[in-house]
């Protein structure tokens, strides 16, 4: 994904973040960037700053995954689907690569979300479907 120029973008440590005309969040990885392996209070703190960003509302989301991806271990990836139920309405994710699709897919497979997700190979198609949830 491109990130558009006319756009606030918020920068983390892994991914930019930012948000288009509709509410609908944006996160792209920053590329060769792997993800650390964070604490559980790592974790939760990253979590509500994220919610602060966000306000108290669900969101739409759409995400674009990345090669360096792995799977979570069992108790990150409960309180990381905890997490995303509180915030989240509709989760399109984007990806080009086999491995970061079985990441994502090994990810909600194993705790189906409560929102609906659906994988793309492309942002138009994202954003296309995830409409419907605005």
């Amino acid at each position: 994904m491109e990130i558009p120029s006319d756009v606030k973008v918020i920068e983390w440590s892994t991914s930019f973040i930012w948000f288009d005309e509709d509410g609908i969040m944006y996160s792209t990885p920053k590329p060769n960037v792997k993800e650390p392996e964070l604490s559980r209070e790592e974790s939760r703190s990253q979590m509500e700053e994220f919610k602060k960003l966000i306000g108290n509302e669900k969101r739409c989301m759409i995400l674009e995954t990345n090669s360096h991806s792995k799977p979570p271990k069992k108790e990150d990836r409960d309180f990381i689907a905890e997490q995303l139920n509180e915030i989240t309405k509709a989760m399109g994710i984007i990806s080009a690569s086999p491995l970061s699709r079985m990441v994502a897919n090994l990810f909600f497979g194993l705790k189906p979300p409560p929102y609906p997700v659906k994988f793309f190979s492309n942002e138009k198609e994202a954003k296309e479907w995830i409409k419907q949830y605005l």
